[in-house]
């Protein structure tokens, strides 16, 4: 199965993958998609999570298999079906699924984010529902069961204790990332090197209404010197978010960076496209305190 289609960037849409777990039907974001092949048998690794079935070496890159109904507690898959392997926070990880439906073309906007009644943000394994003829599709959070697999794989904070004692930085830096769990460390971590002047938002459209009503106000320079986005969120993309910020003449030098699980070679193509300043895969939270360093004292933000 092709999945390769080109979306126009900024269009604050996304391709969508159907795949069933026995009568379930989920979905994982095309852009983290590297292929899709039959069932292989795998090598048990001793000792590892139970969620992980093995290894295997196609093509001489090794590739970790995630058994996703075991992740879901929807008990053990069978030795058959489909292995859709995935390239994000630079892993390359497959993951064994019953079958493929289709592939939807959707808007972020048309993507409902769960509720506290299924379950915590910090919790939930879900991005948001899609209602496609008149059946629900789950899109999960796959950054999330490969880090509750392994902690490893998330945010190393560590990295920011590295860069020692820092002095307080007035900078105003945006931050738009819908993930309660990585805003919040996001914010913490900058707070912890010095940077203290936040406003952090849970998706592009809110960051977007911050940069509007700044715009409307004359106080952009005061709030918004810096944005950092995710690049998957509901309601408005971070594609989109950038292609509004860079196409407006009073915003357009604001400078960009992406912080995102989907930072590989054709990502960063459409990133530079729209005019990011930077593009880092989310582990990198040392790096992103680099960058944001960076581009403070080249664009003299905080005089």
């Amino acid at each position: 199965m092709d999945t390769k289609i080109l979306l126009e960037n900024g269009t604050n849409e996304l391709e969508v993958l159907e795949f069933t777990l026995g009568e379930y039907s989920y979905g994982i974001n095309v852009a983290k998609i590297k292929e899709i092949i039959p069932y292989q048998a795998v090598t048990p690794v001793p000792n590892s999570h139970p969620s992980i079935e093995g290894i295997f070496m196609p093509r001489d890159i090794m590739i970790t298999a995630i058994d996703l109904k075991n992740c879901l507690g929807r008990g053990t898959s069978e030795p058959k079906g489909l292995f859709i392997i995935t390239n994000f926070n630079s892993l390359n990880i497959a993951f064994h699924v019953d079958a493929v439906q289709g592939i939807h073309r959707v808007s972020w906007r048309n993507i409902i984010k769960p509720d506290s009644t299924i379950s915590t943000a910090e919790q939930s394994v879900s991005t948001g529902i899609i209602k496609q003829e008149g059946k629900l599709i789950i899109v999960l959070d796959f950054e999330k069961i490969i880090s509750d697999i392994n902690p490893e794989t998330g945010l190393k904070m560590s990295e920011i204790s590295e860069l020692g004692t820092r002095s307080r930085c007035d900078v105003p830096i945006l931050i738009a990332e819908d993930s309660v769990l990585l805003n919040k460390l996001i914010v913490d971590s900058l707070t912890q090197s010095g940077y203290t002047n936040l406003i952090h938002t849970e998706n592009g459209q809110k960051a977007y209404n911050v940069i509007a009503q700044c715009k409307e106000d004359g106080t952009l320079k005061d709030h918004v010197r810096l944005l950092i986005t995710d690049i998957e969120m509901p309601e408005m993309d971070g594609h989109r978010l950038i292609k509004l910020v860079k196409s407006d003449d009073k915003t357009k030098d604001i400078p960009v960076i992406i912080f995102s699980s989907l930072v590989n070679d054709e990502m960063k193509k459409k990133g530079e496209a729209l005019g990011a300043d930077a593009q880092l895969s989310k582990p990198e939270i040392g790096n992103l305190v680099r960058i944001v360093d960076k581009l403070v004292d080249e664009r003299h933000l905080n005089d």
